[in-house]
C-alpha cells in the first residue's frame, strides 16, 4: 500500500439510520473507490436533531465499525451529515474592493466578500454550512462565475447561504466527537445526495433533489448551475410506517415489514388479499386497505414538498423534474407518486463518481453517504492511510472499477466547496 495514498469516508447520520461509506483515493486519478460500508439503527436523535448524545454516539461507532471491518482502515476523521427543518437558505449579496494592488481578484478578496455577504443575514444563533456562490460582478461586469485572476476594482457577489442552528452543529460534533471521529465538515444530506447523483445537464436546466429519511424529508432545487433554494420537511418514512401501525393494529416493527413487502406509494386498481406471518400469528390484510393509508401520509408529504418548490419558485417549472433519494424513497411505486403529486417528471437517484462494485452503495439510500464521501475526497486535509492494516480486505479484494467522476459532480464540488 503506497504511503501517500489516502482514504475519505462520509457518514450520513440519520434519524433512524447511521450510513458509512469509506473509498480509497486512486494517487493518479483522484477517482476513490468503495472498500467500505457499515449501517447501524440510530436512536437519540428526533426529526434530524439529537436529543441524546449517546444514541448517534452508538450508532456512529457501530457504523464505522463495520466499514474498519472491510476496508481494514482506522478510521479518525469524517464529512458527516446534517438535518433538520432547522437548516435555512438566504440569499445574500456583498461588495468589497479589491485588495492588491495591480487590482487582480485574488483568493482572499472571495473570501472577504463572501463574509460581507453573510453579515447581518445570519443570526448569532445559527451557523453557516455552505455559502454558495451565484455570480460575481467585477466593475459592472455580469454573470462572472469566478472572478479569481480577473483585473478590476469593485467585487460584488450574489449568493446563497445555507445556515444551521449553532446547538444543533455542536450537538452533532459532539456525538461524533464521542465516537472518536472528527468532523472534517458538515454537509447537509441533501446536498450531499445532489453531488452523488446530479448530471451537468439537470443541473444547467433545472431539477429538485428530494431526499426522503425516516423523519425528514429534504428539498434542494438547482438551475443554472446553481443552488436556488434549501428546505427540510419534518416527515418521512416513519410517518408512513406509524400510520400503517394504527390503521392495522400492529406494532411499528411489523408495519415496517408489510410496508416493504407488501405496501404500495399509488393505489392499485385492484384489491388482494395478502397475508404477513409475525410470531406465531398470521395476518390477513387487504393491499387496498394498506395503500389507502400510505397514500392519505403521502398525500401530506407531497403538499409540504409544493410549498417549498413554491417557495423556491419553481412549481411546475423544472424542465429535470425530481430526483429521488433516501431509504423511503425505495418505496413501491415512489417515482409514479413522485409524478403525480408534483406534475414533473421523476426518476430514483443512483449514486455515482466513485469506482468498486458494492450493491449497498448503488441504492438510493446510500446516495447521502456516497456524496458525503465524495465530498471528503475533495478536502485537502483528507487523511492519508493511518493505522491501515494491509491484507485484512478479503471483502473487496475482488472490486473492479465500474465508473470514474463525472465532470458534473467535480463540478458540483468545486461550487459548493468552502
Amino acid at each position: 500500500m503506497q504511503e501517500n495514498s489516502r482514504y475519505a469516508v462520509g457518514i450520513d447520520v440519520g434519524t433512524t439510520m447511521v450510513r458509512c461509506v469509506v473509498g480509497h483515493i486512486d494517487a493518479s486519478t483522484g477517482v476513490p473507490a468503495v472498500v467500505g460500508v457499515g449501517t447501524a439503527p440510530n436512536s437519540g436523535m428526533r426529526k434530524g436533531v439529537v436529543v441524546n448524545l449517546g444514541g448517534p454516539a452508538k450508532a456512529i461507532d457501530d457504523a464505522l465499525g463495520e466499514a474498519e471491518r472491510m476496508s481494514g482502515y482506522e478510521i479518525n476523521d469524517a464529512t458527516l451529515s446534517i438535518n433538520g427543518s432547522h437548516i435555512t437558505s438566504t440569499k445574500a449579496d456583498g461588495m468589497v474592493a479589491v485588495a492588491s494592488g495591480d487590482h487582480q481578484v485574488e483568493h482572499t478578496d472571495v473570501l472577504r466578500v463572501e463574509e460581507v455577504a453573510t453579515i447581518g443575514k445570519v443570526p448569532q444563533n445559527r451557523e453557516i454550512i455552505e455559502v454558495v456562490p451565484y455570480s460575481y460582478r467585477l466593475d459592472g461586469q455580469d454573470g462572472i462565475k469566478d472572478p479569481i485572476g480577473m483585473t478590476g476594482t469593485r467585487l460584488e457577489i450574489n449568493a446563497n447561504v445555507i445556515s444551521a442552528l449553532s446547538p444543533h452543529v455542536n450537538n452533532l460534533t459532539k456525538a461524533s466527537e464521542m465516537a472518536t471521529v472528527m468532523p472534517h465538515d458538515t454537509v447537509p444530506s441533501v446536498l450531499a445526495a445532489s453531488r452523488a447523483v446530479l448530471t451537468e445537464n439537470q443541473l444547467e436546466s433545472g431539477v429538485a433533489v428530494i431526499d426522503m429519511g425516516g423523519a425528514t424529508t429534504s428539498v434542494a432545487v438547482f438551475e443554472e448551475g446553481d443552488l436556488q433554494y434549501l428546505g427540510v420537511v419534518p416527515m418521512g418514512g416513519v410517518n408512513v410506517t406509524n400510520d400503517l401501525a394504527i390503521g392495522l393494529k400492529v406494532d411499528p416493527e411489523t408495519a415496517e415489514a408489510i410496508k416493504l413487502e407488501h405496501g404500495s406509494a399509488v393505489v392499485r386498481g385492484e384489491n388482494k388479499g395478502v397475508s404477513y406471518k409475525h410470531d406465531k400469528e398470521i395476518l390477513s390484510l387487504q393491499t387496498e386497505e394498506i395503500d389507502e393509508i400510505i397514500d392519505a401520509r403521502l398525500e401530506e408529504i407531497f403538499e409540504a414538498i409544493q410549498k417549498e418548490l413554491k417557495k423556491a419558485g419553481r412549481a411546475g417549472q423544472l424542465p429535470s423534474g425530481v430526483v429521488l433519494t433516501g431509504g423511503a424513497a425505495q418505496l413501491r411505486s415512489m417515482v409514479d407518486c413522485a409524478k403525480d403529486k408534483l406534475g414533473l417528471s421523476a426518476r430514483l437517484g443512483q449514486p455515482r463518481g466513485f469506482s468498486g462494485v458494492n450493491d449497498k452503495v448503488e441504492s438510493p439510500a446510500y446516495a447521502a453517504a456516497v456524496g458525503l464521501m465524495l465530498t471528503d475526497s475533495m478536502n485537502d486535509s483528507a487523511p492519508k492511510h493511518r493505522g491501515a492494516k494491509p491484507g485484512n480486505n478479503s471483502k473487496t479484494a475482488g472490486m473492479q472499477a465500474i465508473s470514474g467522476a463525472s465532470s458534473a459532480v467535480k463540478n458540483l464540488f468545486n461550487k459548493f466547496k468552502s
